[in-house]
């Protein structure tokens, strides 16, 4: 045997560690999408609760923002149509003014959930 094949038999035989660390692709994940997400959900927050009034507010939750989509799930009907009348009379052209990104719809979406407030009691009971 030559020393090529020597050296082809030699690298065939190392253990080869199939198992790769997910520290670099998560780490990327986190910095460059669900960071940049959460940082415009918080931004969209901030102007969910100046602009919408409370007494509809606090039977909404924001979901999720993806795509220039803002989800927001309301809790009740009621309050879902009073939501979408006034998303409709202008309220969606004040937060897309307001926002710095592209927010192109509003999505409501029925649900329920429940939030706890700072005192450690449920805001909502169901």
């Amino acid at each position: 045997m030559d020393e090529a094949q020597l050296r082809t038999i030699w690298q065939q035989r190392q253990f080869n560690d199939p198992a790769t660390p997910l520290s670099q692709p998560i780490g990327i994940l986190m910095k460059h999408t669900l960071a940049k997400r959460a940082k415009q959900l918080g931004q969209l927050s901030e102007i969910w609760d100046e602009v919408v009034p409370e007494g509809i507010a606090e039977h909404t939750a924001l979901e999720g923002f993806h795509r220039s989509v803002l989800t927001v799930m309301v809790d009740s009907a009621p309050h879902r149509y009073q939501l979408q009348t006034l998303l409709a009379g202008g309220l969606t052209k004040e937060i897309q003014s307001r926002f710095p990104g592209a927010l192109n719809k509003i999505r409501l979406i029925p649900g329920q959930f429940y939030a706890i407030d700072l005192a450690g009691t449920q805001r909502y009971e169901f």
